[in-house]
């Protein structure tokens, strides 16, 4: 049965009007919740309270939703595959006046189109738990076991390594890059403090580091160590310690070849983004290399 759960980012007591948004899916919801909150941030000032109804797998559940949607009337977005449990949800919000949206109809009927195919009408076939299902699982793994600079000496076993200082964004992008299946390590460069050997050499793993501006760091750093109730250290929050601290990890990676990204003013996701794109081009180059390596040579083929 659905199990109903709702936004708490509208305040029941402010007395601005409150747009209410019904998330109706026969599956986690998660698509049509990412879709909904990525189209949301485009609205300033508005109060929405979202109402999320997963796992709706009958047309009795259907009807029975439909009651507790009508306390509070609004836009009631959806993914459902199922026909009969569309029908009832159409003809309530019909008969209700409710205005209703299939989020996932223009891309699968697109899809088809360009396919030439019908689509399957499966409820939740993006979760099966496929060969890049376990690939992920695989990659968050490696990645929590390797946060920080932990067992570095399996360098080599990665996809994508980090290097930055502290509080660069180094864990949560790891994070974020494990969820997409990459295999990721991050080390953090300490001022003073000699880098790991087993960074030094490595040809066939993508390595790039992280910097940010110094203000920024003084800010995080600082916020940190408040909310660790810890008093102010020196040099993790001096301005000029940072800045010479960023300097030399900007020196060690360029040093070695890598590419440096400025996170100053992304986002994780957008820093993951151009992080893959890098990623994806360094392959690219490494395929290139190894093709040239193996092709043979003019002479050869007279």
């Amino acid at each position: 049965m659905a199990t109903p759960y709702a936004d708490v980012s509208a305040d029941k007591d402010d007395d601005s009007e409150i747009f209410h948004l019904h998330l109706v899916s026969d599956s986690t919801g998660e698509t049509l919740e990412a879709i909904v909150s990525a189209a949301l941030v485009q609205f300033e000032g508005v109060k929405v309270r979202k109402h999320f109804w997963p796992l709706v797998r009958s047309a009795l559940q259907m009807n029975r939703l439909m009651i507790d949607i009508a306390e509070d009337p609004g836009l009631v977005m959806y993914t459902l595959v199922n026909r009969e449990i569309r029908e009832v949800l159409e003809k309530c919000c019909l008969e209700e006046n409710l205005p209703a949206l299939s989020i996932l109809d223009p891309v699968i009927n697109l899809l088809g189109s360009y396919f030439g195919q019908k689509a399957s009408r499966k409820p939740g076939r993006q979760h099966i738990m496929d060969a890049h299902y376990f690939q992920r699982i695989d990659a968050l793994h490696f990645t929590m076991a390797h946060d920080d600079g932990q067992l570095v000496e399996n360098a080599a076993e990665a996809d994508i390594i980090l290097v930055g200082v502290s509080r660069s964004s180094k864990t949560p992008t790891s994070i974020y890059l494990a969820n997409k299946g990459f295999k990721t390590m991050n080390v953090p460069f300490v001022h003073g403090c000699p880098m790991p050997a087993e960074l030094n050499g490595l040809e066939n793993t993508f390595v790039l580091g992280l910097t940010t501006s110094v203000e920024r760091l003084v800010q995080i750093r600082t916020n940190r160590l408040r909310s660790l109730k810890e008093s102010a250290d020196a040099d993790y929050t001096n301005q000029l310690h940072i800045q010479d601290e960023v300097k030399e990890c900007r020196r060690y990676c360029t040093e070695r070849g890598w590419q440096i990204l400025d996170v100053t003013r992304r986002s994780i996701e957008e820093s993951a983004a151009a992080i893959l794109n890098r990623y994806q081009t360094w392959l690219d180059k490494q395929e290139d290399g190894a093709l040239h390596k193996r092709r043979p040579q003019s002479k050869d083929l007279q």
